[in-house]
């Protein structure tokens, strides 16, 4: 089983695969899905800003293009003294996959500080609120 000092450790060596030409911040992730498969990710920023992607969804999207659907662990890595902690739109993506472990991390080997998706993102909408809504319509 891949331990959580591993996992940050592949996303930190992700980070050099980082296309951040206009921030120059580098973002790497690391997805544990629940069969042991590990799936990197790095922000790739466009000059049109809205076509950026974040290392995260990045890694989400490379895992679901291979079929895989659930995860454990994701691991988080920039290049800051503390750890950096994910953007808005990329907690309700990793929401949209339940209720998972989250690190994050640095390549300066700070300490990590371990959390969940709910945690980062309390009261949120997902999945089963949309299951709810139309069960709702099905009874009005």
């Amino acid at each position: 089983m891949t331990s959580d000092e591993d996992l940050m450790a592949k996303a930190v060596a992700a980070l050099p695969l980082a296309y951040c030409r206009y921030s120059k911040f580098p973002v790497a992730a690391a997805l544990l899905c629940k069969d042991g498969t590990v799936f990197t990710g790095v922000n790739v920023e466009n000059a049109s800003y809205g076509g950026t992607i974040c290392a995260e969804r990045s890694a989400y999207v490379a895992a679901v293009s291979q079929g895989k659907r659930e995860f454990l662990t994701i691991a988080i890595a920039t290049e800051l003294e503390a750890p950096a902690a994910p953007c808005g739109i990329c907690r309700q993506f990793m929401n949209e996959f339940g209720n998972i472990k989250v690190i994050l991390g640095s390549s300066k080997n700070c300490k990590t500080l371990v959390t969940t998706i709910k945690e980062l993102l309390p009261h949120s909408f997902g999945p089963t609120d949309l299951s709810n809504h139309a069960t709702e319509l099905a009874y009005n």
